[in-house]
């Protein structure tokens, strides 16, 4: 069966900025360029429309820089009127939980894509009540995915945590990457030789990051490496512990927040890139990098199990063993035939996982809920 309608409901859109939006723009934009239809459901405010896609909003309130939406039984109306083929759930928790009922309710199959670590984030933020917190949030996501004809993760190691804790037909769906945005070529620009000679004005080794500036990243540990000798520490984004890291990493560059072309650019002016966060679905800054011909450092757990083959891409370390990030790092710094090999293995290990194939995986999917493949007629 061809799909032709699909109803996305979103936690997150434009104008936030985020791994959530990144992924729902790009199935949009693949669904448009295929002739699909399709309707966005997500917290206000947003654009009225995107790619000639209406954007249905409903009430939102920001919560930690989060805009985030308030469930509402308007979701079920707007899912009757658009007459869907498939729901897909961007990262379901509240609104998407909504938006999984109000499926069930109206007998449309459903997809639900599992992005974020919810029960880790918001232990992080209770306290002596992380345990508790923890736990019910599993509860929740355990519940909220029954509801879903199919939950894709985005790893391996992210479908083995689903499965733990008791979240049913799960499959792996993972993330595609803009290789032409992120391009070994514009290492040459004349823009990046000259962040690079602004940063490192004595030819250092330029190592960096690039995301979210949040406990859950642990971008503290780029204390380790912040004094390795000959090299440049630049950090690449913006959040509530800028200050601290601030503080904690005196002699680091800080960019602060990113997009389009500027991103990419940093990602060029880097030699190095490191990845901090011991608790990613996926790790799609790590794909960013490698696209753009980086040798990647990062934590041997998670997503990033599935991105970096050691010793060919990239190194891991050992994110429970102090020193491990630092010696990882100060190998590749001194070993610069090593850094270029890595570098064109990881550009080459990416330059097949596009967006759009990545999306035609996930129509498969959708396809697979409306008429399972068994079922299919044979052309």
């Amino acid at each position: 069966m061809k799909i032709v309608r699909i109803a996305i409901v979103s936690e997150s859109f434009l104008p936030s900025l985020n791994g959530v939006t990144t992924s729902v723009c790009r199935v949009l934009d693949r669904l448009a360029d295929l002739g699909h239809e399709a309707l966005v459901v997500c917290p206000g405010p947003a654009p009225e429309t995107y790619r000639g896609f209406r954007v249905h909003t409903v009430r939102g309130v920001t919560l930690r820089q989060f805009r985030v939406g308030l469930p509402s039984w308007e979701i079920e109306s707007a899912l009757r009127a658009f007459r869907p083929d498939v729901v897909h759930a961007a990262s379901p928790f509240g609104l998407g939980a909504r938006g999984l009922a109000a499926a069930r309710n109206l007998g449309i199959p459903t997809v639900a894509i599992y992005q974020t670590d919810m029960p880790s984030y918001l232990g992080q933020h209770a306290g002596p009540l992380r345990g508790r917190i923890e736990s019910t949030s599993w509860r929740w996501i355990r519940h909220l995915h029954s509801l879903a004809d199919i939950t894709l993760a985005p790893s391996s190691a992210t479908m083995d945590e689903l499965a733990a804790h008791g979240i049913p037909r799960v499959a792996l769906w993972s993330r595609g990457v803009d290789t032409e945005l992120y391009d070994p070529a514009r290492r040459s620009d004349p823009d990046v030789e000259a962040l690079r000679a602004c940063v490192a004005p004595n030819g250092e080794t330029i190592i960096g990051y690039v995301g979210r500036l949040a406990p859950e990243k642990e971008v503290h540990r780029l204390q380790e490496v912040h004094d390795l000798p000959g090299t440049c520490l630049v950090i690449v984004g913006d959040g509530p512990t800028r200050d601290r890291l601030e503080r904690l990493l005196p002699k680091a560059h800080f960019l602060g927040y990113r997009s389009g072309v500027p991103l990419a650019q940093a990602y060029a002016a880097l030699d190095v890139f490191m990845h901090t966060g011991t608790r990613e679905t996926f790790g799609q800054t790590l794909q960013e990098a490698m696209a753009a011909g980086l040798p990647v450092v990062a934590p041997a757990m998670g997503g990033p199990l599935d991105i970096v083959k050691p010793g060919v891409t990239g190194l891991l370390f050992d994110p429970a063993h102090p020193g491990a990030l630092r010696q990882a790092v100060g190998g590749l710094v001194n070993d610069e035939a090593m850094r270029t090999r890595m570098g064109v293995s990881a550009r080459g290990k990416v330059e097949q996982r596009g967006w759009a194939r990545m999306v035609d995986q996930l129509l498969e999917f959708y396809a697979d809920v409306v008429t399972p493949a068994h079922l299919r007629r044979v052309a």
